[in-house]
């Protein structure tokens, strides 16, 4: 497709009308407007990432594993050491974020102050050309001939007078026998031709001039609509660089994070569980034999009864006293046992 350009279709049929060149105008203000609110974006991105690194970095300070020991130890220790330097990273990165949001701000600064001389020097010719050309078709009123389109008032003045001058000329004309009126109306007819070849000078000058001004416009605005073509063409490319810079930005930060992460998985590979169990039973062991038994110990006999295991879980005999002693004779008197001990 052939390169369009400014100058070729911001033009008006009115000399006077200025509706192309403000059409650019709110173009750039719409451009300046977009780079305002990437800025404000990128520099809100970068808060964001600033407010998490230092969530992350506090995160990271806190007990995590104290009291592991052996190669689950060191790999939690390494998972806090690596969140610690992912929370750097994202600092690292809301830094380099707002780098980018202060090369925006002076890239749109500089726009600013080359749309401003320019835009100073076109409203000084669109004053000028105004004015002047409201100048040159006032001076129409007093011509005859009109080689450009003139407003309806003055081409209504301009008719009138010359019907004036054309009923004059027949007036004189109709009274050629009469010497009194003739030279009156001679008179007449002479000054208005002095004064409409008066107007015809003046308006030929004014013409001239407002040829010149209209030249001197059409370069500038020619100029005006390339150098605004061109700072059009430099924002949409530092904003797409600027946006592209800013993706890459993330996609690095996400493979800086991932090969921190990679040190941590790669800790956690090295995790052995048995030498884990083994360095928690050498550090705190306490013995290798389990308690004894609790012996039965009969409170009447001294005689012990085999020391067999009971099953597991079943409650004692009921009866545990043993036979009581038979008595020596059958006597009527009572006669008391003696328990040996």
């Amino acid at each position: 497709m052939k390169n369009q350009h400014f100058k070729d279709f911001f033009w008006n049929s009115d000399l006077t009308c200025t509706g192309g060149y403000d059409a650019i105008i709110q173009c750039l203000n719409d451009g300046k407007r977009t780079c305002k609110e990437v800025e404000e974006f990128m520099k809100a991105r970068a808060s964001v990432e600033e407010k998490y690194a230092k969530d992350l970095l506090g995160l990271s300070k806190k007990v995590c594993g104290h009291n592991e020991m052996n190669t689950l130890k060191r790999s939690l220790d390494m998972f806090k050491l690596q969140t610690e330097h992912v929370s750097l990273s994202h600092l690292q990165l809301a830094h380099s974020m707002r780098e980018e949001a202060k090369k925006l701000e002076e890239f749109r600064g500089k726009q600013r102050e080359a749309r401003k001389k320019m835009e100073q020097q076109m409203e000084f010719l669109h004053k000028q050309k105004s004015s002047h050309f409201k100048r040159t078709m006032d001076s129409l009123r007093s011509v005859k001939k009109c080689s450009v389109r003139c407003p309806p008032q003055s081409k209504k003045t301009y008719e009138q007078k010359c019907r004036d001058k054309e009923e004059a000329d027949q007036n004189m004309n109709r009274n050629a026998n009469n010497t009194k009126q003739m030279e009156k109306l001679y008179s007449k007819a002479q000054s208005a031709k002095q004064t409409a070849e008066e107007a015809d000078r003046v308006y030929y000058q004014n013409v001239t001039i407002m040829g010149s001004i209209r030249d001197e416009w059409l370069t500038e605005h020619i100029n005006a609509c390339e150098m605004f073509e061109n700072q059009a063409m430099e924002r949409i490319i530092f904003l797409r660089n600027t946006v592209w810079t800013h993706l890459n930005q993330l996609s690095q930060q996400c493979v800086t994070s991932d090969e921190l992460y990679e040190e941590v998985r790669k800790s956690l590979e090295q995790c052995d569980v048995q030498e884990d169990i083994g360095h928690i039973i050498n550090l705190r062991r306490t013995g290798e034999k389990p308690p004894a038994p609790v012996v039965y110990d009969n409170f009447y006999g001294g005689q012990r009864p085999p020391a067999v295991t009971p099953p597991p879980r079943l409650p004692p005999p009921i009866s545990r006293r043993g036979p009581l002693p038979d008595p020596t004779n059958n006597s009527e008197d009572t006669i008391y046992s003696v328990i040996q001990f």
